[in-house]
Formats: C-alpha cells, structure tokens, sequence
C-alpha cells in the first residue's frame, strides 16, 4: 500500500515547465505584455522563457518613428530593457524633431504622444501682444506658450493614422496650467473636437473648471470680460453662473500639470488619414489670459 501511495505522489514540478525554452516562449509571446510578466513569476523556466528576446521583439512595435538622439542611451541591454524605456511614460521619449514625444502603453504597447505645444496651430501664437513663448523647466519640451491676451481663442493639431498603433482606442488631452492672474477661461466654455474620417466628436469643456465643484458650486465666472469692455487691472463685477450639465472639466496630474479629455477615437487597421484635434471659444467675445499650453496628448484609452 505505501509503495502504491508513493508512485501515485505528485510530480514536484509543473509539468509545462518540462517544455522546451522555445516553446514556452512562442506561447508566451501571444499573450500580453503585463501577461508574460505575470509568467516570469511562476518558475525559474518561466522566468527565462517570459524574459527573453523572443517573447518582447513580438511586443514592440515594428514601426517605432525616428527618436532625438541620445534618447536611448545607453541602450538598453536586452528586448524587456528597451520595451520597459520605451513605457515609462513618466520619461517620454522626443522624436528626431523634438517637438513630439512617444512612449508605449504599458499594457498593450499601443504608441502613444504628445504633441508641444510648437507643433500646434495657435492663431495669432506668433504674436508678442497675444501670445507668448516661454521656457518649461517641468517638461520634456524646451518651451510652452502662454496666453497673454485673446477673445479669439483657437488651438489645433493632427496626428497621421499610421503614427498610431492599429485597431487601438485613444483618448486626446490638453495638458496645461492656469496662472493666478488668469481670466476668461472659465466662462462661456470652450468647444473641443476631435475629427477621424467622417466622424467628428464635440463635447464641451472648461479650462478652469474644478472636478469636484457640485451642481450647486459652479460659479461662472468670476473674471468674466466682455468684448466691449476695456482690459483693466481691477475685476469686473462677478455673476455667478453654473456651469451646464456635461461639461468636462480638467484633472491635475502627477507630474504638476493639468489635463483635460477632449475626445476620444478609434484608429483601425486600415486607416491612412489624419486625426485633427481642437480646442476653440471664438463666440463668447471675452477676454481670455494665464493659460500655458504644454501640448495635447494622444494616448490608449484605459
């Protein structure tokens, strides 16, 4: 009896573990990135299959744009190093043009960017008396632009199709800050669009505004400019107004920043066009002044 309760014992390994290297690693490598991290933890065997070459060629993608140079030096040592640079999303990498920066989706490894805020359309942006060029010592980018003085406020990008990762979801944000001395952004709200194909999606949105003011805590606005009025130092007499139901309002982000959702699209297989995103307030006629625009982001939607 105790012979045949010893012969019917467990093997003391995982018998999948037995396979061969190869093998493990092509299996693998049809999951996913944060699937083969996940399998790294499961046996020695695993370990060396998840983290090898062959499982993370398959993750990165075959068409990465031309980076700046020294952006990946010193280079990463093996596919994982790279693939894990290339997803530190908190270190982006620039292209060749220094005025866009990518990084990988972590989870997927779908591209994602961010577009400076030179590579945007602003009109009247090379104008001293409406905008201005400043220096951003928190960015990747060398510089921002800040609103000095408008009433026509119309900020623009596009991103081409194939830059994106295929059959992917990505949501578009503005990544700004408002200086303390700012009007004019809080009221009327602005238009946000984002154009793909014959699909355009428009929400409206608010620059100042505060994620977690209540139906009843929505004052609009409080610098409140009207075309007609004469900018002065002092402010204006304040109207409270609500804001309307559905309007998106900016969230603050880790690195310091704020950033606001302006829309959302899918990029699918066969797409060769463009995307075009913007942001406007060309109706209400007030003033606006103290926003600094970083860029607009394009990244997987979660």
């Amino acid at each position: 009896m105790a012979a045949s309760t010893a012969a019917a014992a467990p093997p003391s390994s995982c018998e999948i573990a037995r396979l061969p290297e190869d093998l493990l690693a092509a299996s693998i490598a049809c999951t996913t990135p944060r699937d083969a991290c996940r399998a790294a933890a499961v046996s020695p065997a695993f370990r060396a299959a998840a983290d090898s070459d062959a499982v993370w060629s398959r993750f990165l993608p075959r068409d990465l744009p031309p980076l700046a140079d020294g952006e990946l030096s010193p280079a990463p040592p093996t596919k994982k190093a790279l693939y894990m640079r290339l997803s530190d999303s908190g270190s982006p990498l620039l292209l060749a043009d220094r005025l866009m920066s990518m990084w990988l989706d972590r989870e997927t490894g779908a591209k994602c960017y961010m577009l400076s805020a030179r590579a945007l359309f602003i009109v009247w942006g090379d104008t001293p008396e409406y905008w201005r060029w400043i220096p951003l010592t928190d960015s990747r980018f060398s510089e921002g632009a800040e609103l000095r003085n408008v009433c026509w406020l119309e900020i623009r990008g596009k991103i081409h199709c194939k830059m994106l990762s295929q059959n992917s979801t990505y949501a578009v944000y503005m990544v700004f800050k408002i200086l303390d001395e700012s009007y004019g952004l809080d009221y009327p709200p602005q238009e946000a669009a984002v154009v793909i194909r014959e699909s355009k999606l428009t929400r409206q949105v608010c620059l100042q505004g505060h994620e977690n003011e209540g139906e009843n805590e929505e004052e609009v606005p409080q610098n409140y400019r009207p075309l007609m009025v004469p900018v002065m130092r002092g402010g204006l007499r304040r109207r409270n107004r609500r804001l309307p139901h559905g309007v998106t309002v900016p969230k603050k982000r880790a690195d310091g920043w704020l950033e606001m959702e302006m829309g959302e699209f899918t990029n699918e297989a066969d797409e060769d066009g463009e995307v075009s995103i913007s942001l406007t307030e060309t109706r209400g006629g007030n003033w606006k002044k103290g926003l600094i625009v970083q860029g607009i982001e394009i990244r997987a939607k979660k």
